[in-house]
């Protein structure tokens, strides 16, 4: 992706957001030189990977094959074996009408999702089979905001506004908007974007970006090489 474009996305996706009445913490308006000059104090959001996020998941395609994501806090891996502490997660996310987000399964995380306005988003599902593979025979159940829902392999889940599924390590999940954009809530235990996702086809989580212009604002993907 063209740094233009990110910065682009970055800018409509802030927009779409604050169109639903919610903010983002001041830290996501932090120039580059700003992070880089308050690096002492900011290792709580480099560490844990909190900011903005866009993948077209290696592919160059994000109108069709991509997501919008911000990282808003997220915990310690390490405290999950330790079954105390900052456990959880929670991420902000857009889903443009028509642009898939792959199939893929996570091994830890459990993950609330959750249409918070928009259009309809739609999610596709499968168990998985004893190997992690995708099981094309066994049926899938999730809870959807508590009530257990019961679908045949590939089956298609759709939620409304205001409606969420709960899914567990291992469900098989690929995700699109319907209808228009789809502002999305994530709420989950720690999350891992480097190494918890696996994707049924070969892509990259993680954009290769092209510096045609100067950031806006840093993706969590360009701290190592920006901040060290």
């Amino acid at each position: 992706m063209k740094r233009s474009e990110v910065n682009r996305i970055l800018a409509e996706a802030d927009a779409f957001i604050r169109s639903f009445g919610y903010r983002l913490p001041p830290f996501a308006y932090w120039t580059p030189a700003e992070m880089k000059a308050r690096r002492g104090e900011i290792s709580g959001i480099v560490e844990a990977r909190l900011g903005w996020d866009i993948t077209d998941y290696g592919r160059g395609d994000f109108g069709g094959l991509g997501l919008f994501l911000f990282t808003l806090r997220n915990g310690n891996a390490a405290d999950l074996t330790r079954g105390k502490g900052m456990l959880y997660a929670e991420k902000a996310m857009i889903s443009r009408r028509d642009q898939l987000s792959p199939m893929h399964r996570h091994n830890i995380k459990a993950e609330d999702i959750i249409n918070r306005g928009g259009g309809t988003l739609a999610l596709k599902l499968y168990a998985s089979a004893p190997d992690g593979s995708i099981d094309k025979e066994a049926p899938v159940v999730v809870p959807t905001d508590g009530v257990m829902c019961r679908f045949e392999p590939g089956g298609i889940l759709r939620l409304s506004p205001g409606e969420s599924v709960t899914l567990m390590p291992g469900v098989w999940h690929a995700f699109w908007a319907e209808d228009a954009d789809v502002f999305i809530g994530e709420v989950s235990t720690v999350n891992d974007d480097v190494t918890d996702n696996v994707f049924a086809e070969p892509v990259s989580r993680f954009s290769k970006i092209e510096e045609d212009e100067e950031p806006t604002h840093l993706l969590v993907s360009d701290y190592e090489r920006w901040l060290g």
